[in-house]
C-alpha cells in the first residue's frame, strides 16, 4: 500500500480522526467518507517550550495508554559530513549507544530493566534521532539516559569503543552489500547529485573514511553537533505539559549551548543530458529504472509530485500496473515513488521485466507510459483514490505514540524540517486541495527533464560496495532510501525485547521507578454468525478503524508437496478480482474505501485481513467476503500471477537468507513432514510452473470454507453491530458436505545428523550462519520460561551471542537465536551473518557460548532480573495498537489459552528463577546435535569450516 514519505501525513490523520466523530458519522456505508472532511479537522494537540540552552521541548498528552514516547532528534546527518568522514553521523550513532559518563553500561540495559519499547536510533541524510517508549513510571530513568549522552559522554568514548563500532558499522555495510540490489543507494545519490552536493554520498560512508575515523574526530563531531540547541525532544503520551517542564529542565537544563550548526549549501540539481548506465547483480530479471532528483519537503510541489507518483506507480491500480503488468503483462512488476528530504528528494520509477520479454520493449514502453501521464495527468478519482489509500494505508501502524513513525515523529519532523511541529497540516491541506491540472503540470515540470536511466541485469557483479555507501532491499518500492538503524532490522529488531557539563541533576545512580500500571488487556467477547463461524471481539477506540482477520487453519503447511506453492499462488490470484470485480475495478474499489485488503498465511494459518475506517466498514466487509468467497480464478490473470511468483522464487534464490532458510527447514523436519517445506512458501519452479486453474479452485474449496474459519475484529465498533454487517456478508456462506481435509503432523521426524552444510556465493562480503535443531515441544505448550532462556543466550540485543559476536568482536551487524511460533513441533535457530573471514570463528564462538549457558555458566542474577522486569514491564506498551491486540487474541485462540492470558504473564515470570530457566535450557537445547547452514564463498569460507571437526557438504538448490 503506498504512503508519504514522511509518517506525519498518515499519522495526523489517525489522530485527526479521533476528533471527527461528527464528520465521519455522515457518511453512508456506501459512500467513502470524504477526504476533505477527514483532513479539515486533523490535531495533534501539543504544547512547546524551550530551555535556556536551546532545547526545543514538544509535549503531546495521550492517556490511552500508561507509556510515554521519547523522541530526541539532532539537526545533524551525513549532509553535514566534510570530505573525508563519511560516515560518521551513523557511527556516531552507534556510540550514542555504548554508555555515558554516569551510565557506563550498554544504553539499553536500564531501559530493558523497565520495559521500554520500540528503541532505536537511525541516521539519515538531513538528521540523527534516537527514541524509547517507557512505562510512564520510567520516564525520570529515560530522561536521565538521553540527558546524559547529550551532556555526559566524552569521558565515555574510548579507542576500544569506537574500534568496536567501527567494526559493526563495517558489517552493517557489508550485510546491506551482500543482498540483491544492495549497492542501488550508491547509483541513486552518487549520479543524481553532483560532487560536492551534501547527498551525493549515502548515510553509511566508505570503509576507508570509516577506517580512517579517529578518537579525535568522533569527539569534536559530538562537540560541535550534538548541542541542546540543535536539537528537538519530543515527549507523547501519558504526560502533560506542566510534570514535562519540571522533569526537562532537572536534567537537561544544565547542559551548555553548543556552537551553532551551519546547515551546508543545497540545490536540487538537473543532468544536463539523459544519463544511461547497466550494472550486473544477482537478481532474478532485468530490473529497469528512470530517476531524477526533486525538490524537498518543505516545497509546495513536493505533496503534489507525491500524489502523482502514487497515480503513476504507486496504487494497486497505477497507471503502470494496468499497462504494462495487467493489460499487457510485459513486466512482472512496477512502481513509482517520490521521496522528498529536506533539501532535495529523489523520484524513482521501475519495472521488472517479465522473463522472456525484450528489455529494450520494456524500457519503450515504460518511457511511452511515463510520457502518456506527463500528457493527460491524473483524474479527480485517480487523485481521490491515491488521497485515501494514502491515509488508511499509514493509520494502521500509527496508533503509537512513538517508534518510527508515531506521533513523536511526525512532531518532531515539523519541528527539525519545518519549524513548524504542526506542518502535517500544510502537507494535509496541499493533498486535499491537489487537483489533476495542478499534479499535471508539477509532474510535468519535473519529469520532462533529463533522466538517470539505470538498468539492473542478472549477472555476477563487476564492483563491490566498499568505497561506496548504503544499501536498499528488493520489493515493490515506497521508500527507496531507509535510515540506517543502530538495531538489525534484517533479524526482526523494534527495540530490546526485547561534554563538559556541570550537573546539578543527581546522576550518582539511576532514577528510580515510580509505580508501573499492569496490563489491562479488552475484554474479549465472543458470537457465532448465522452459519456457525465463531467470531472473537475486542473494542478499541482511540481510532475510529477497524481491524478484522478471517483466518482459516491451514497455511503453508495444508500445500501438497507435489505441489509446492500452490497456496502462495492461488492467494496471489485472489487478489486479481472476483466474479464480479475484474482486477482493475477490485483494486479500485479497495482503494476508494481506503481499505487495505490482502491475503497472506504463515505455517499453520490462511489469513484474509481487512483493515478498515468506521464510516466504510459496512462496504469494506462486504469486498472482504467477495474476495473470500468468490475468487475469480481468471485462467488469463494466472499466467501474470505464475511469472511473478517465478520471480519472487527467483529473487530468494540469490538472497543469502533466503537461501539458508530454505536448505535448514526440510533438513529439520525431513521433506515429508508439513513444515519440511521451504518456508517461504513460494515452493519451487517446476510446481509452481505446473499447478493449472482448477488446483488452485480444487485447494480454495478444500480449505477456504466457513466450518474451517474463525473471524477476529478488533476496532471501533461493537460485537452487535459487528455481528450484523458478518451475518449479512459471510454468514450467508455455505460449508461443503465433504469433510475438511486434515494435516498429517504425525510423520516422523528425523534424528538430527550434525553437519554443516555450504552454498557456494561467490564474491560475498558476509556469510550467513544458520544453527538449528526440532525441539521436543509444541505451540501450545508451556515455554514462558524456556523463551526466556533463549532470550539471555541469544533472543535479544543484550544476549550472550549478540554481546560477544557484535559488541565484543565486532564481526556482526548483529545476531539471533529464536524459538518458532509453530503449532505443532518447533524449532530453535540461530542466525548470524557474520563477516566473511570470521565464518569459522564464529560457529567456534556459537558452539562455545553455548557450551558455556548450559554448562557451569548458566543464568546470573543479572540476567535474570533484567529478563523478569523487561518482560512484565513490557506488557502495558506490547499491546497499544488494535492490530497488536488483534494478534494478541489470535495468538490466545490458536493455542487455547484463557483470556486473561497476558494478565497472568507477570505472575509467571516473577515465579522465574535461574535454576528453572536453566533446567528448560538444558532439557531442551544441545550444542552437540545442531545442523548448520553457511551461505557464503565457497573459496573462503570452506577451508575454515573444515577445521571445525564436523561434516561440510556442499549443497545446491534444484528449483
Amino acid at each position: 500500500m503506498p504512503r508519504f514519505h514522511r509518517f506525519a501525513l498518515a499519522l495526523a490523520v489517525t489522530t485527526s480522526l479521533v476528533a471527527v466523530g461528527p464528520v465521519l458519522a455522515k457518511a453512508k456505508s456506501a459512500n467513502p467518507a470524504p477526504i476533505a472532511d477527514l483532513v479539515k479537522a486533523v490535531d495533534i494537540p501539543y504544547e512547546a517550550f524551550m530551555l535556556d540552552n536551546g532545547l526545543r521541548v514538544i509535549v503531546h498528552e495521550d492517556r490511552k495508554a500508561p507509556v510515554v514516547a521519547v523522541s530526541v532528534w539532532y539537526r545533524v546527518g551525513s549532509k553535514h559530513e566534510p570530505k573525508g568522514k563519511t560516515g560518521f553521523a551513523h557511527l556516531f550513532e552507534h556510540l550514542m549507544f555504548n554508555g555515558s559518563e554516569n551510565s557506563p553500561g550498554d544504553f539499553f540495559e536500564p531501559l530493558q530493566q523497565v520495559g521500554a519499547t520500540d528503541s532505536n536510533g537511525t541516521t539519515n541524510v538531513d538528521r540523527t534521532n534516537y527514541f524509547e517508549t517507557v512505562p510512564t513510571g520510567a520516564l525520570d530513568r529515560a530522561l536521565f539516559l538521553e540527558s546524559d549522552r547529550m551532556g555526559h559522554l566524552l569521558g565515555a568514548v574510548t579507542q576500544e569503543k569506537l574500534d568496536n563500532q567501527r567494526d559493526v558499522v563495517q558489517n552493517e555495510k557489508r550485510q546491506g552489500d551482500n543482498n540483491p540490489y544492495g549497492l542501488l543507494r550508491y547509483e541513486i545519490f552518487e549520479n543524481l547529485f553532483p560532487t560536492g552536493h551534501p547527498y551525493h554520498h549515502s548515510t553509511i560512508g566508505s570503509m576507508g573514511d570509516l577506517d580512517a575515523a579517529s578518537l579525535g574526530d568522533v569527539k569534536k563531531w559530538f562537540s560541535d553537533n550534538y548541542g541542546p540547541n540543535n536539537a528537538v525532544l519530543v515527549l507523547a503520551g501519558d504526560v502533560n505539559v506542566a510534570t514535562a517542564k519540571a522533569k526537562v529542565q532537572d536534567w537537561f537544563g544544565d547542559i551548555p549551548r553548543g556552537p551553532e550548526v551551519k546547515a551546508p549549501a543545497t540545490s536540487i540539481p538537473s543532468l544536463p543530458a539523459t544519463l544511461a548506465k547497466e550494472v550486473k547483480d544477482l537478481v532474478p530479471t532485468t530490473r529497469i529504472y528512470r530517476m531524477w532528483a526533486i525538490p524537498g519537503l518543505n516545497d509546495p510541489e513536493a505533496v503534489p509530485l507525491q500524489m502523482a507518483m502514487g497515480v503513476l506507480g504507486g496504487l494497486s491500480s497505477s497507471r503502470l500496473d494496468n499497462a504494462l503488468v495487467r493489460k499487457d503483462p510485459v513486466a512482472v512488476g512496477v512502481s513509482a515513488v517520490a521521496q522528498p528530504f529536506e533539501d532535495a528528494g529523489i523520484l524513482l520509477v521501475q519495472a521488472d521485466v517479465k522473463p522472456g520479454v525484450d528489455a529494450k520493449l520494456v524500457a519503450s514502453r515504460l518511457d511511452a507510459e511515463i510520457a502518456s501521464f506527463l500528457a493527460s495527468g491524473p483524474t479527480a478519482d485517480e487523485l481521490q483514490r491515491t488521497a485515501a489509500s494514502y491515509l488508511a494505508g499509514t493509520i494502521s501502524g500509527l496508533e503509537s505514540v512513538g517508534g518510527f513513525g508515531g506521533k513523536a515523529v511526525t512532531l518532531a519532523e515539523g519541528a527539525l524540517y519545518s519549524n513548524n511541529p504542526a506542518y502535517y497540516k500544510v502537507e494535509l491541506d496541499r493533498m486535499a486541495k491537489a487537483t489533476p491540472a495542478q499534479v499535471k503540470a508539477v509532474a510535468q515540470k519535473w519529469l520532462s527533464r533529463p533522466a538517470f536511466s539505470l538498468t539492473y541485469t542478472p549477472g555476477e557483479r563487476t564492483e563491490g560496495g566498499e568505497n561506496r555507501g548504503g544499501a536498499v532491499t528488493d520489493g515493490k518500492v515506497t521508500a527507496p532510501v531507509q535510515p540506517d538503524r543502530y538495531w538489525n532490522e534484517a533479524l526482526g529488531d523494534v527495540g530490546p525485547d526485547m561534554g563538559g557539563a556541570s550537573s546539578f541533576a543527581d546522576r550518582s545512580q539511576l532514577p528510580a521507578v515510580a509505580d508501573l500500571k499492569a496490563l489491562d488487556f479488552p475484554a474479549i467477547e465472543r458470537t457465532k454468525l448465522k452459519n456457525g463461524v465463531e467470531v472473537v471481539f475486542a473494542r478499541r477506540t482511540t481510532v475510529p478503524t477497524v481491524n478484522v482477520a478471517v483466518s482459516f487453519d491451514a497455511g503453508y503447511a495444508a500445500d501438497p508437496h507435489s505441489a509446492l506453492g500452490t497456496q502462495s499462488l492461488m492467494l496471489s490470484l485472489m487478489d486479481e478480482g472476483t466474479t464480479s470485480l475484474d482486477s482493475i475495478a477490485f483494486a479500485e474499489a479497495k482503494e476508494r474505501l481506503g481499505a487495505q485488503i490482502d491475503a497472506t498465511a504463515n505455517a499453520d494459518e490462511t489469513v484474509f485481513s481487512l483493515f478498515a475506517l468506521k464510516p466504510n466498514l459496512g462496504a469494506s466487509l462486504s469486498l472482504l467476503a467477495d474476495y473470500i468467497r468468490n475468487p475469480a480464478f481468471d485462467a488469463k490473470e494466472l499466467d501474470r500471477v505464475r511469472a511473478q511468483q517465478l520471480n519472487r522464487l527467483k529473487a530468494e534464490l540469490n538472497n543469502p537468507n533466503a537461501i539458508a532458510s530454505r536448505i535448514l527447514t526440510p533438513v529439520l523436519y525431513g521433506a515429508d513432514h508439513p513444515y519440511g517445506i521451504p518456508p517461504s512458501g513460494l515452493g519451487n519452479a517446476k510446481s509452481v510452473a505446473a499447478v493449472t486453474r482448477d488446483q488452485l479452485a480444487a485447494f480454495h474449496s478444500a480449505w477456504i470454507r466457513p466450518d474451517n474459519a474463525r473471524v477476529f475484529v478488533v476496532g471501533d465498533t461493537t460485537l452487535a453491530e459487528v455481528k450484523s454487517q458478518l451475518d449479512a456478508t459471510l454468514g450467508q456462506w455455505k460449508a461443503p458436505a465433504s469433510a475438511k481435509p486434515v494435516k498429517h503432523f504425525d510423520i516422523a521426524i528425523p534424528a538430527p545428523k550434525p553437519r554443516i552444510l555450504l552454498f557456494d556465493r561467490p564474491k560475498s562480503p558476509q556469510s550467513v550462519i544458520l544453527a538449528g535443531k526440532v525441539l521436543d515441544a509444541k505451540g501450545g505448550d508451556e515455554l514462558e520460561v524456556l523463551r526466556s532462556a533463549n532470550d539471555i543466550f541469544g533472543g535479544n540485543f543484550l544476549s550472550r551471542f549478540n554481546t560477544n559476536l557484535r559488541e565484543t568482536k565486532g564481526w556482526s551487524y548483529g545476531v539471533r537465536s529464536r524459538i518458532s511460533g509453530d503449532q505443532d513441533r518447533l524449532t530453535w535457530v540461530a542466525a548470524a551473518p557474520v563477516q566473511a573471514d570470521r565464518t569459522g570463528d564464529s560457529i567456534k564462538e556459537l558452539q562455545s557460548d553455548l557450551k558455556s549457558f548450559l554448562g557451569d555458566k548458566g543464568v546470573t542474577k543479572e540476567e535474570l532480573e533484567r529478563t523478569i522486569n523487561g518482560s512484565v514491564r513490557e506488557l502495558p506498551g506490547s499491546f497499544e495498537t488494535s492490530g497488536d491486540v488483534l494478534e494478541g487474541i489470535r495468538q490466545i485462540v490458536k493455542f487455547a489459552r484463557p483470556d486473561n492470558y497476558y494478565e497472568t504473564l507477570p505472575a509467571t515470570y516473577e515465579a522465574m528463577t535461574a535454576a528453572a530457566i536453566d533446567a528448560a535450557a538444558r532439557k531442551a537445547l544441545s550444542a552437540d546435535g545442531l545442523v548448520y547452514v553457511v551461505v557464503g564463498d565457497a573459496a573462503m569460507v570452506k577451508p575454515q569450516l573444515d577445521g571445525l571437526g564436523l561434516p561440510v557438504e556442499t549443497v545446491s538448490l534444484d528449483n
